[in-house]
Protein backbone atom coordinates (compact mmCIF):
# COMPACT_ATOMS: atom_id res chain seq x y z
CA UNK A 1 0.00 0.00 0.00
CA UNK A 2 2.21 2.62 -1.18
CA UNK A 3 1.32 6.39 0.14
CA UNK A 4 1.29 8.90 -2.11
CA UNK A 5 -0.36 12.12 -2.59
CA UNK A 6 -2.44 11.80 -5.03
CA UNK A 7 -2.63 14.66 -7.94
CA UNK A 8 -5.30 14.37 -11.05
CA UNK A 9 -2.85 13.26 -12.89
CA UNK A 10 -1.16 10.86 -11.31
CA UNK A 11 -5.30 9.42 -11.11
CA UNK A 12 -5.62 9.94 -14.69
CA UNK A 13 -2.77 7.54 -15.30
CA UNK A 14 -2.16 5.95 -12.33
CA UNK A 15 0.54 3.14 -11.59
CA UNK A 16 -0.40 -0.68 -12.22
CA UNK A 17 0.10 -3.12 -9.74
CA UNK A 18 2.89 -5.06 -9.69
CA UNK A 19 3.73 -8.39 -11.63
CA UNK A 20 1.97 -10.92 -9.95
CA UNK A 21 -0.46 -8.63 -8.12
CA UNK A 22 -4.02 -8.82 -8.80
CA UNK A 23 -4.54 -5.69 -7.28
CA UNK A 24 -2.54 -2.18 -5.59
CA UNK A 25 -3.60 0.64 -3.26
CA UNK A 26 -2.49 4.11 -3.57
CA UNK A 27 -2.82 5.88 -0.25
CA UNK A 28 -3.37 9.77 -0.46
CA UNK A 29 -1.16 11.55 1.99
CA UNK A 30 -3.74 14.45 2.46
CA UNK A 31 -6.86 12.91 2.92
CA UNK A 32 -6.26 9.88 5.78
CA UNK A 33 -8.00 7.05 4.68
CA UNK A 34 -8.77 8.03 1.09
CA UNK A 35 -7.19 5.48 -1.07
CA UNK A 36 -7.03 4.88 -4.97
CA UNK A 37 -7.56 0.93 -6.00
CA UNK A 38 -6.12 -0.55 -9.14
CA UNK A 39 -6.58 -3.85 -10.32
CA UNK A 40 -4.60 -5.20 -13.38
CA UNK A 41 -7.89 -5.93 -15.05
CA UNK A 42 -8.33 -1.92 -15.68
CA UNK A 43 -5.84 0.87 -15.49
CA UNK A 44 -8.69 2.56 -14.60
CA UNK A 45 -8.58 3.57 -10.57
CA UNK A 46 -11.94 3.48 -8.05
CA UNK A 47 -11.82 5.89 -4.81
CA UNK A 48 -12.59 4.27 -1.59
CA UNK A 49 -12.60 5.38 1.84
CA UNK A 50 -10.90 2.94 4.74
CA UNK A 51 -12.32 3.68 8.03
CA UNK A 52 -12.86 1.55 11.67
CA UNK A 53 -16.59 0.31 12.32
CA UNK A 54 -18.34 0.63 16.04
CA UNK A 55 -17.11 -2.83 16.32
CA UNK A 56 -13.26 -1.61 15.17
CA UNK A 57 -13.16 -3.35 12.20
CA UNK A 58 -11.39 -2.42 9.08
CA UNK A 59 -14.07 -1.12 6.44
CA UNK A 60 -14.39 0.47 3.35
CA UNK A 61 -17.05 2.29 1.54
CA UNK A 62 -16.45 2.98 -2.23
CA UNK A 63 -16.48 6.60 -3.35
CA UNK A 64 -16.75 6.36 -7.08
CA UNK A 65 -14.17 5.24 -10.55
CA UNK A 66 -11.54 7.54 -11.11
CA UNK A 67 -13.26 8.39 -14.86
CA UNK A 68 -16.27 9.12 -13.48
CA UNK A 69 -15.32 11.85 -10.56
CA UNK A 70 -12.58 13.65 -10.15
CA UNK A 71 -10.19 13.45 -6.92
CA UNK A 72 -11.10 16.94 -6.02
CA UNK A 73 -14.70 15.59 -5.38
CA UNK A 74 -13.31 12.39 -4.45
CA UNK A 75 -11.74 14.40 -1.41
CA UNK A 76 -14.70 16.12 -0.46
CA UNK A 77 -17.20 13.03 -0.74
CA UNK A 78 -14.56 11.48 1.79
CA UNK A 79 -13.92 14.46 4.40
CA UNK A 80 -18.17 13.78 4.25
CA UNK A 81 -18.15 10.28 5.04
CA UNK A 82 -15.25 10.93 8.11
CA UNK A 83 -17.71 13.57 9.87
CA UNK A 84 -20.77 11.34 9.05
CA UNK A 85 -18.37 8.39 10.69
CA UNK A 86 -17.28 10.46 13.82
CA UNK A 87 -21.04 11.42 14.17
CA UNK A 88 -21.73 7.73 14.88
CA UNK A 89 -22.69 6.97 11.55
CA UNK A 90 -21.38 3.58 9.27
CA UNK A 91 -21.64 4.08 5.88
CA UNK A 92 -21.28 0.55 4.79
CA UNK A 93 -24.15 -0.62 7.15
CA UNK A 94 -26.22 2.04 5.71
CA UNK A 95 -25.22 0.35 2.17
CA UNK A 96 -26.56 -2.96 3.24
CA UNK A 97 -29.52 -1.69 5.10
CA UNK A 98 -30.39 0.07 1.42
CA UNK A 99 -29.63 -3.49 -0.34
CA UNK A 100 -31.82 -5.03 1.95
CA UNK A 101 -34.77 -3.20 1.06
CA UNK A 102 -37.13 -5.32 -0.98
CA UNK A 103 -38.68 -4.61 -4.70
CA UNK A 104 -42.48 -4.19 -4.92
CA UNK A 105 -42.52 -7.61 -6.40
CA UNK A 106 -40.90 -9.23 -3.64
CA UNK A 107 -42.80 -7.15 -1.17
CA UNK A 108 -46.00 -8.14 -2.39
CA UNK A 109 -45.36 -11.68 -2.57
CA UNK A 110 -43.23 -12.68 0.35
CA UNK A 111 -45.07 -10.11 2.90
CA UNK A 112 -48.16 -8.48 1.76
CA UNK A 113 -50.04 -11.01 0.02
CA UNK A 114 -49.49 -13.65 3.38
CA UNK A 115 -50.52 -11.12 5.56
CA UNK A 116 -53.47 -10.19 2.95
CA UNK A 117 -54.92 -13.93 2.66
CA UNK A 118 -55.10 -14.30 6.75
CA UNK A 119 -56.92 -10.62 6.76
CA UNK A 120 -58.86 -9.79 3.49
CA UNK A 121 -61.56 -11.86 2.13
CA UNK A 122 -60.62 -9.80 -1.22
CA UNK A 123 -57.60 -11.05 -1.22
CA UNK A 124 -57.59 -12.74 -4.89
CA UNK A 125 -58.59 -9.49 -6.12
CA UNK A 126 -55.21 -7.90 -4.77
CA UNK A 127 -53.19 -10.37 -6.36
CA UNK A 128 -55.40 -10.13 -9.63
CA UNK A 129 -54.48 -5.65 -9.42
CA UNK A 130 -50.74 -6.81 -8.85
CA UNK A 131 -50.67 -9.32 -11.55
CA UNK A 132 -52.31 -7.08 -14.24
CA UNK A 133 -50.93 -3.36 -13.51
CA UNK A 134 -48.62 -2.89 -10.30
CA UNK A 135 -46.46 -5.74 -10.22
CA UNK A 136 -45.37 -4.47 -13.89
CA UNK A 137 -45.05 -0.89 -13.32
CA UNK A 138 -43.70 -0.98 -10.09
CA UNK A 139 -41.92 -5.21 -9.96
CA UNK A 140 -38.53 -4.38 -9.88
CA UNK A 141 -38.30 -1.09 -7.88
CA UNK A 142 -37.56 -1.55 -4.58
CA UNK A 143 -40.41 0.33 -2.53
CA UNK A 144 -38.31 3.10 -0.92
CA UNK A 145 -37.59 4.14 -4.21
CA UNK A 146 -41.26 4.39 -5.37
CA UNK A 147 -41.95 8.34 -5.21
CA UNK A 148 -44.91 9.66 -5.26
CA UNK A 149 -44.72 11.65 -8.38
CA UNK A 150 -44.63 8.09 -9.88
CA UNK A 151 -47.81 6.55 -8.14
CA UNK A 152 -49.25 10.29 -8.97
CA UNK A 153 -48.11 9.36 -12.81
CA UNK A 154 -49.78 5.83 -12.23
CA UNK A 155 -53.07 6.60 -10.97
CA UNK A 156 -53.76 9.00 -13.59
CA UNK A 157 -52.44 6.67 -16.62
CA UNK A 158 -55.03 3.86 -15.34
CA UNK A 159 -57.71 6.73 -16.19
CA UNK A 160 -56.73 7.19 -19.50
CA UNK A 161 -56.28 3.97 -20.17
CA UNK A 162 -60.26 4.07 -20.25
CA UNK A 163 -60.22 2.19 -16.57
CA UNK A 164 -62.98 3.50 -14.63
CA UNK A 165 -62.57 5.85 -12.13
CA UNK A 166 -63.18 3.62 -9.02
CA UNK A 167 -61.34 0.93 -10.66
CA UNK A 168 -58.00 3.19 -10.97
CA UNK A 169 -58.89 4.64 -7.20
CA UNK A 170 -58.90 0.65 -5.87
CA UNK A 171 -55.25 0.20 -7.24
CA UNK A 172 -54.51 3.73 -5.16
CA UNK A 173 -55.89 2.06 -2.35
CA UNK A 174 -54.45 -1.30 -2.50
CA UNK A 175 -50.81 0.60 -3.28
CA UNK A 176 -51.18 2.72 -0.39
CA UNK A 177 -52.38 0.03 1.93
CA UNK A 178 -49.18 -2.37 1.20
CA UNK A 179 -47.10 0.60 1.77
CA UNK A 180 -48.78 1.44 5.02
CA UNK A 181 -47.76 -2.11 6.21
CA UNK A 182 -44.29 -1.25 5.16
CA UNK A 183 -44.17 1.41 7.37
CA UNK A 184 -45.33 -0.42 10.18
CA UNK A 185 -42.96 -2.99 9.28
CA UNK A 186 -40.23 -0.49 9.90
CA UNK A 187 -39.26 -1.19 5.91
CA UNK A 188 -39.98 2.14 4.46
CA UNK A 189 -40.08 5.80 6.39
CA UNK A 190 -42.57 7.24 4.93
CA UNK A 191 -45.32 6.04 2.78
CA UNK A 192 -45.19 7.88 -0.97
CA UNK A 193 -48.91 6.70 -1.96
CA UNK A 194 -50.02 8.34 1.58
CA UNK A 195 -51.36 12.24 0.13
CA UNK A 196 -51.78 11.21 -3.49
CA UNK A 197 -55.77 11.49 -3.53
CA UNK A 198 -58.57 9.50 -5.06
CA UNK A 199 -60.74 10.31 -7.91
CA UNK A 200 -63.66 9.29 -6.05
CA UNK A 201 -66.17 9.52 -8.78
CA UNK A 202 -69.31 7.51 -7.98
CA UNK A 203 -69.26 5.74 -11.29
CA UNK A 204 -72.22 2.52 -10.00
CA UNK A 205 -75.08 2.36 -12.51
CA UNK A 206 -78.37 2.32 -10.29
CA UNK A 207 -80.96 0.17 -11.71
CA UNK A 208 -84.51 -0.61 -10.95
CA UNK A 209 -87.02 -2.52 -12.39
CA UNK A 210 -89.84 -1.12 -13.59
CA UNK A 211 -93.44 -2.53 -12.35
CA UNK A 212 -93.42 -3.93 -16.10
CA UNK A 213 -89.99 -5.30 -15.64
CA UNK A 214 -90.75 -7.00 -12.23
CA UNK A 215 -93.85 -8.60 -13.73
CA UNK A 216 -91.59 -10.33 -16.38
CA UNK A 217 -88.90 -11.32 -14.27
CA UNK A 218 -91.00 -12.95 -11.80
CA UNK A 219 -92.82 -15.01 -14.66
CA UNK A 220 -89.45 -16.41 -15.71
CA UNK A 221 -88.67 -16.86 -12.07
CA UNK A 222 -91.88 -18.75 -11.51
CA UNK A 223 -91.50 -21.09 -14.85
CA UNK A 224 -87.47 -21.50 -15.25
CA UNK A 225 -86.37 -25.06 -14.78
CA UNK A 226 -83.23 -24.24 -12.56
CA UNK A 227 -85.06 -24.19 -9.69
CA UNK A 228 -82.31 -23.50 -6.79
CA UNK A 229 -81.21 -20.49 -8.89
CA UNK A 230 -84.48 -18.96 -9.37
CA UNK A 231 -85.05 -19.20 -5.97
CA UNK A 232 -81.95 -17.55 -5.14
CA UNK A 233 -82.83 -14.68 -7.76
CA UNK A 234 -86.08 -14.26 -6.05
CA UNK A 235 -83.96 -14.34 -2.91
CA UNK A 236 -81.75 -11.46 -3.70
CA UNK A 237 -84.97 -9.43 -4.64
CA UNK A 238 -86.81 -10.03 -1.82
CA UNK A 239 -84.20 -9.45 0.97
CA UNK A 240 -81.76 -6.96 -0.62
CA UNK A 241 -78.93 -9.18 0.46
CA UNK A 242 -75.76 -9.44 -1.81
CA UNK A 243 -74.80 -12.28 -3.80
CA UNK A 244 -72.03 -13.31 -1.67
CA UNK A 245 -74.01 -13.57 1.55
CA UNK A 246 -76.82 -15.51 -0.42
CA UNK A 247 -74.01 -18.07 -1.54
CA UNK A 248 -72.81 -18.50 2.23
CA UNK A 249 -76.45 -18.91 3.63
CA UNK A 250 -76.87 -21.95 5.85
CA UNK A 251 -80.15 -23.50 7.18
CA UNK A 252 -78.60 -23.05 10.73
CA UNK A 253 -78.61 -18.98 9.43
CA UNK A 254 -82.31 -18.80 9.55
CA UNK A 255 -84.77 -18.22 12.59
CA UNK A 256 -88.02 -19.03 10.81
CA UNK A 257 -90.06 -18.36 14.24
CA UNK A 258 -88.77 -14.42 14.31
CA UNK A 259 -88.43 -13.94 10.77
CA UNK A 260 -84.88 -13.39 10.78
CA UNK A 261 -81.96 -14.57 8.44
CA UNK A 262 -78.28 -14.13 10.26
CA UNK A 263 -75.97 -12.99 8.70
CA UNK A 264 -72.36 -13.90 10.30
CA UNK A 265 -69.56 -11.29 10.37
CA UNK A 266 -67.27 -13.55 8.33
CA UNK A 267 -69.74 -13.16 5.41
CA UNK A 268 -70.54 -9.86 5.76
CA UNK A 269 -69.18 -6.82 3.68
CA UNK A 270 -68.99 -5.18 7.08
CA UNK A 271 -67.66 -7.52 8.81
CA UNK A 272 -70.54 -7.13 11.48
CA UNK A 273 -73.09 -9.55 12.84
CA UNK A 274 -76.04 -8.24 10.79
CA UNK A 275 -79.98 -9.83 10.90
CA UNK A 276 -81.97 -9.46 7.88
CA UNK A 277 -86.15 -9.44 8.37
CA UNK A 278 -87.69 -12.55 6.33
CA UNK A 279 -91.26 -11.00 4.82
CA UNK A 280 -93.68 -13.69 3.36
CA UNK A 281 -91.64 -14.28 -0.26
CA UNK A 282 -88.54 -15.46 1.31
CA UNK A 283 -90.17 -17.60 3.63
CA UNK A 284 -91.96 -19.26 0.21
CA UNK A 285 -88.99 -19.36 -0.83
CA UNK A 286 -87.08 -21.65 1.73
CA UNK A 287 -90.95 -23.11 1.84
CA UNK A 288 -89.84 -24.42 -2.14
CA UNK A 289 -85.80 -24.24 -0.91
CA UNK A 290 -86.85 -27.60 0.99
CA UNK A 291 -88.63 -29.58 -1.04
CA UNK A 292 -85.67 -29.75 -3.80
CA UNK A 293 -83.64 -33.15 -4.05
CA UNK A 294 -80.76 -32.05 -2.09
CA UNK A 295 -81.51 -29.97 0.63
CA UNK A 296 -80.05 -30.40 3.34
CA UNK A 297 -81.54 -29.32 6.92
CA UNK A 298 -77.27 -27.99 8.25
CA UNK A 299 -76.02 -26.92 5.42
CA UNK A 300 -76.73 -24.36 2.38
CA UNK A 301 -79.86 -22.36 1.41
CA UNK A 302 -78.20 -22.95 -2.46
CA UNK A 303 -77.54 -26.25 -3.36
CA UNK A 304 -76.95 -27.64 -6.86
CA UNK A 305 -76.45 -30.78 -9.27
CA UNK A 306 -73.30 -30.41 -8.27
CA UNK A 307 -73.45 -29.06 -4.94
CA UNK A 308 -73.57 -25.87 -2.87
CA UNK A 309 -73.88 -22.97 -5.80
CA UNK A 310 -70.52 -20.65 -6.01
CA UNK A 311 -72.12 -18.71 -8.90
CA UNK A 312 -75.31 -18.09 -10.74
CA UNK A 313 -73.89 -15.42 -13.42
CA UNK A 314 -74.43 -18.09 -16.28
CA UNK A 315 -78.25 -19.16 -15.59
CA UNK A 316 -78.50 -15.36 -14.39
CA UNK A 317 -77.97 -14.65 -18.28
CA UNK A 318 -80.58 -16.73 -19.32
CA UNK A 319 -83.02 -15.58 -17.03
CA UNK A 320 -82.39 -11.56 -17.77
CA UNK A 321 -82.52 -12.18 -21.44
CA UNK A 322 -85.47 -14.10 -21.42
CA UNK A 323 -87.73 -11.23 -19.09
CA UNK A 324 -85.83 -8.74 -21.35
CA UNK A 325 -83.51 -6.94 -18.96
CA UNK A 326 -80.79 -5.42 -20.58
CA UNK A 327 -78.03 -4.53 -18.91
CA UNK A 328 -79.50 -5.47 -15.31
CA UNK A 329 -77.26 -7.06 -12.81
CA UNK A 330 -77.23 -9.29 -10.07
CA UNK A 331 -76.65 -6.62 -7.73
CA UNK A 332 -78.98 -4.36 -9.34
CA UNK A 333 -81.66 -6.72 -7.44
CA UNK A 334 -80.63 -5.16 -4.60
CA UNK A 335 -80.95 -1.46 -5.62
CA UNK A 336 -84.56 -2.36 -6.75
CA UNK A 337 -85.42 -4.26 -3.49
CA UNK A 338 -84.30 -0.71 -1.83
CA UNK A 339 -86.49 1.31 -4.18
CA UNK A 340 -89.29 -1.25 -3.31
CA UNK A 341 -88.68 -0.35 0.13
CA UNK A 342 -88.11 4.02 -0.25
CA UNK A 343 -91.29 3.95 -2.87
CA UNK A 344 -93.43 2.13 0.03
CA UNK A 345 -92.83 5.18 2.12
CA UNK A 346 -89.56 3.81 4.41
CA UNK A 347 -87.08 6.18 5.63
CA UNK A 348 -83.69 5.85 4.21
CA UNK A 349 -82.74 4.89 7.67
CA UNK A 350 -84.84 1.84 7.65
CA UNK A 351 -83.36 1.47 4.21
CA UNK A 352 -79.53 1.43 5.76
CA UNK A 353 -80.52 -0.87 8.48
CA UNK A 354 -82.14 -3.58 5.99
CA UNK A 355 -79.46 -3.51 3.33
CA UNK A 356 -77.09 -3.34 5.76
CA UNK A 357 -75.03 -0.12 5.21
CA UNK A 358 -72.43 0.99 7.52
CA UNK A 359 -72.43 4.61 6.34
CA UNK A 360 -75.21 6.36 5.94
CA UNK A 361 -73.66 8.34 2.98
CA UNK A 362 -74.11 5.13 0.94
CA UNK A 363 -77.47 4.84 1.41
CA UNK A 364 -78.25 8.67 0.52
CA UNK A 365 -78.24 7.33 -3.02
CA UNK A 366 -81.90 6.38 -3.00
CA UNK A 367 -82.92 9.87 -1.61
CA UNK A 368 -84.14 10.81 -5.07
CA UNK A 369 -86.36 8.32 -4.89
CA UNK A 370 -87.81 9.56 -1.23
CA UNK A 371 -88.24 12.87 -2.91
CA UNK A 372 -90.20 11.56 -5.90
CA UNK A 373 -92.51 9.23 -2.76
CA UNK A 374 -92.47 12.55 -0.77
CA UNK A 375 -93.33 14.75 -4.29
CA UNK A 376 -96.41 12.18 -4.43
CA UNK A 377 -97.68 12.59 -0.92
CA UNK A 378 -97.07 16.81 -1.52
CA UNK A 379 -99.45 16.40 -4.83
CA UNK A 380 -102.35 14.22 -2.92
CA UNK A 381 -102.52 17.30 -0.43
CA UNK A 382 -102.73 19.89 -3.18
CA UNK A 383 -105.28 17.78 -4.98
CA UNK A 384 -107.69 17.90 -2.21
CA UNK A 385 -107.17 21.53 -1.63
CA UNK A 386 -107.61 22.08 -5.23
CA UNK A 387 -111.06 20.22 -4.79
CA UNK A 388 -112.12 22.35 -1.76
CA UNK A 389 -111.53 25.30 -3.36
CA UNK A 390 -113.74 24.24 -6.31
CA UNK A 391 -116.69 23.51 -3.92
Amino acid sequence: MPKINLTQRFCDKPTPPPAGKRRIEHCDTTLPGLYLEVRDTSLVGTYYQRYKNAAGKTAHVKIGRASDISLKAARARAQQLRTDIQSGSDPQADTRQRKAVPTWNAFFTHSYLPHAKQKKRTWKNDADMHRLRLGPRFGATPINRISRQEVQQFHNELRESGIAPATADHHLKLLRHALNLAVDWGLLQANPAARVKQFNVFNEVERYLSEVELRRLLAVLKSHENRPVSCAVLWLLCTGSRVGEMLAAEWPDIDRGNRVWVVHATNSKSKKLRSIPLNDVALGVLDELQTLPRYQPDGRLFIGKRGPLGTINKVWYGIRDAAGLENFTLHCLRHSHASLLVNSGHSLYEVQRVLGHSDPKVTMRYSHLSQESLQGAANSAGDRIKAAMAE
